[in-house]
């Protein structure tokens, strides 16, 4: 999977939180944009994969060398993020299985397993809005590092875990070898390992 922006620009009524903004983006690597907080990460973040519209500027999507249509683009994509909402009127079990009936998991994997590999077997009948907000957030990254995606993104991705969830976190986003992984965060712990760090003040 390949994205490419050009000249890319995001206006919220007269302020521009980005402009021009280029960027060559490939499978196989990860890409860490920072900067202070407010400005505009989550926003580029959610440009760059269709979210939020455009105010000036191109996208283009990529795969295996042929262009991605818009109305197809959801298919490749996952997002983890605190801000997004999950089903909270479901239990663990069922909003698994609910999310892998438009996105599969990786290598077959069945809801039971996963709630396994997110130490959440005990809660899978419990629903959603019962859960902490740390228990949420795993719940989001286990969603965003077993379906089946070409992109990944995280979205401040540590926010409201524990220790024991931080270093669950890196142990799982190191196997994401494969895909483009795009993160927003200014916490190091979310994004040593990762070859490209961008700051976005650049385009400001």
């Amino acid at each position: 999977m390949k994205i490419s922006s050009e000249r890319l620009g995001k206006r919220f009524r007269r302020e521009w939180i980005f402009r021009n903004v280029e960027l060559t983006l490939q499978s196989g690597t990860s890409y860490t944009f920072v900067g202070p907080n407010g400005s505009g990460k989550s926003t580029l973040l959610q440009t760059l994969i269709g979210v939020l519209p455009l105010s000036e500027g191109t996208i283009q999507y990529t795969l295996h060398g042929k262009p991605v249509e818009s109305d197809e683009w959801f298919r490749h994509v996952v997002m983890a993020s605190p801000y997004l909402e999950l089903i909270e009127e479901l239990t663990l079990l069922e909003l698994l299985t609910f999310h892998q009936s438009f996105k599969p998991f990786k290598e077959n994997r069945t809801p039971e397993q996963l709630c396994e590999l997110m130490y959440l077997s005990h809660a899978r009948h419990k629903e959603i809005k019962a859960f902490s907000s740390g228990m949420k957030q795993r719940v989001k990254l286990a969603l965003a590092f077993y379906s089946e995606a070409a992109v990944v993104i995280l979205d401040e991705p540590t926010s409201n875990l524990d220790k024991q969830g931080v270093a669950w976190y890196r142990e799982r986003v190191l196997q994401l070898s494969d895909q483009l992984l795009l993160i927003g965060s200014n916490q190091p712990e979310e994004y040593d390992f990762c070859p490209n760090v961008i700051d976005i003040s650049q385009w400001k």
